[in-house]
């Protein structure tokens, strides 16, 4: 698979506008387009329906690059690759052709999981279907969703009617009772048009992702993995952009009354240095992460879990120090500096947030169940499902 001669395409036409992406906060349209045309957003996907076959450090190469190019673009990306994949493993029967689609680019996906009420404890929707005469229907409110107004196709979650389980449904974005409750306007990731929707369709069976209740398994077995992934991925990308424009900036950047270059100082050289460590370390570590998924062991679970914290909160470090270093000129914007900063602070709080996964990471290696009542009911499942994701 020759990923560079897809992906290379993509990261110039992402680069040329990702500035004006984040300055007007507008959605990347030339770039998804140019993905689109790529054959990425079948990456994951299998062969047999178009897709590339490719794993999870295909997946963590390609969206690591894309973030250093554009976040927005890379965060788009992302979310359609973990939409995509749910539908891989339970295909709806109403949507025949979904995977085809999805994987030649005629169709961007996005997922609709997290509710205010909830928050980003999204594996908990608070809204519940209802049985009708006519089939099934559906009333939500999402509070992000990526790509909202943009998509072709939402996978959005849901309680089940009549059951305290979860169910996943394949809503297209040209049916009835879809409408984006306001504009995005974010501190970062600013282009991704991550607003909260409105979902107030009338759908049937045909609609759902599996058998009625198996939405929960979905996500923690079909999303989770994939999306933690390439959310780690997003901030190595964002993180090594940001420390090839620190050493850029303070090799060129000459102290005249010295006569040396700022990287002469060394004090400069100790934080360049850091910055450099730490995302070697971030990336070893994503890296082992993405290897555990493709071929599963004992302690993949800990992996899935721990990959999106530790690269979130090294993005965090590495994009402050870099502003640090360079100064009055990261600050000014040109060295774009202050954009990795500003996405990279997304991944924190991202469901599932930092301190969630480390939460579950102290539960899985002291020996007590990911969920305590009232989620008992999900507990095994939890368990059960994380490790066969992985």
């Amino acid at each position: 698979m020759d990923l560079q001669s897809r992906v290379q395409p993509v990261l110039k036409v992402a680069r040329e506008h990702a500035h004006a992406v984040d300055a007007d906060g507008r959605f990347p349209q030339e770039a998804v387009s140019a993905l689109r045309a790529s054959g990425l957003l079948g990456l994951t996907l299998p062969t047999d329906v178009g897709g590339l076959g490719g794993g999870p450090s295909e997946l963590v190469e390609v969206v690591s690059l894309l973030a250093g190019a554009c976040g927005s673009t890379s965060m788009i990306y992302l979310m359609h690759v973990s939409a995509s994949m749910p539908v891989a493993a339970a295909p709806p029967a109403g949507m025949p052709r979904l995977l085809e689609d999805l994987a030649s680019g005629r169709s961007l996906a996005s997922l609709a999981f997290s509710e205010a009420g909830s928050r980003s404890h999204f594996w908990a929707p608070l809204s519940r279907a209802t049985t009708t005469r006519d089939g099934i229907h559906i009333n939500a409110k999402k509070s992000w969703v990526t790509s909202a107004g943009h998509a072709d196709v939402y996978i959005i979650s849901t309680g089940t009617a009549d059951a305290e389980t979860v169910d996943l449904f394949a809503i297209p974005a040209k049916m009835s009772g879809l409408s984006v409750d306001r504009p995005w306007s974010g501190m970062g990731l600013r282009g991704n048009s991550s607003s909260p929707m409105t979902i107030n369709v009338d759908t049937s069976e045909e609609f759902r992702l599996g058998a009625a209740g198996g939405g929960f398994d979905l996500m923690m077995g079909s999303v989770l993995p994939w999306f933690n992934l390439g959310n780690s991925a997003v901030s190595i990308g964002l993180s090594r952009a940001a420390v090839d424009a620190a050493v850029r900036h303070t090799v060129g950047t000459r102290l005249e009354h010295l006569d040396q270059s700022l990287s002469a100082l060394p004090t400069i050289r100790a934080q360049l240095a850091k910055m450099s460590i730490d995302l070697a370390n971030a990336s070893a570590y994503l890296d082992q992460a993405a290897a555990r998924v493709a071929d599963p062991q004992d302690d993949t679970p800990l992996f899935v879990l721990g990959s999106k914290a530790s690269s979130n909160d090294a993005a965090l470090r590495i994009t402050d120090a870099a502003m640090r270093v360079c100064g009055g000129a990261a600050f000014s914007e040109h060295l774009q500096i202050d954009r990795y900063f500003r996405d990279a602070r997304a991944g924190h709080v991202m469901a599932p947030t930092s301190d969630v996964l480390y939460e579950f990471y102290g539960r899985a290696i002291t020996g007590r169940p990911l969920f305590d009542a009232p989620e008992a009911a999900a507990e095994t499942r939890a368990t059960a499902s994380t490790g066969a994701a992985a």
